[in-house]
């Protein structure tokens, strides 16, 4: 009697320590889902209230597949500037589709958005940026003024990489001294994700407008 109740007791313990909370921990690979829809891979668990865990594996095999499922899914176009965005845009010759995209990309339309490194605003600026093109801090959260200055700095970048738009985006992302580094697109896992990102979201806005 007493090796029966000692043998449960194992089973229960072994019960207790394999919990679905250690089988993430043993895990190499995690999928997470953002709020707009798009997927990350990551190789260690992400603990945010803005990541959303899809699943989590050992192997590599089929993560791919997942997160790319981010792209068969269109984004909900978000319409709250669109009379600013289409003036803004038109004024300077960049084309609208792009500017949603980016803004899509950067801050999810969202002009109180501020990322961990001070970019801020719909098109996500950092202060030293904005001020080449007159806007000072107080006003990066100001929609006009952010896409007053995030505009007039893509059409730039997109005028010094002509018939390379991949390039200027990058630029946008990483900084040209990154692309004149690399003499192209850098091997920063987060500008190659951003550039695909706003080029789909670039072909969906095209088809709403």
């Amino acid at each position: 009697m007493l090796r029966v109740g000692y043998q449960f007791g194992l089973l229960l313990l072994a019960l207790v320590i394999f919990t679905p909370s250690q089988q993430v921990m043993a895990a190499k690979y995690f999928v997470y889902q953002l709020p707009d829809g798009t997927r990350v891979i990551s190789n260690r668990p992400i603990h945010k209230s803005t990541h959303k865990l899809i699943t989590s594996s050992r192997k590599a095999e089929g993560t791919g597949q997942l997160a790319a499922a981010r792209y068969k899914k269109r984004p909900k176009p978000l319409n709250k500037y669109d009379g600013l965005i289409v003036e803004v845009s038109q004024r300077h010759s960049v084309e609208v589709a792009l500017v949603k995209a980016v803004i899509h990309t950067e801050s999810y339309f969202n002009h109180k958005a501020k990322s961990r490194v001070g970019a801020s605003g719909l098109m996500q600026l950092m202060p030293a940026t904005a001020k080449i093109y007159g806007v000072g801090a107080r006003d990066l959260h100001d929609p006009t003024s952010n896409l007053e200055a995030g505009v007039k700095h893509l059409r730039y970048l997109l005028k010094k990489y002509p018939r390379n738009i991949k390039y200027a985006l990058a630029a946008y992302n990483a900084g040209e001294g990154a692309v004149y580094y690399y003499n192209g697109i850098p091997p920063y896992k987060e500008t190659r994700n951003y550039v695909r990102k706003v080029l789909h979201y670039r072909e969906f806005y095209r088809t709403i407008n």
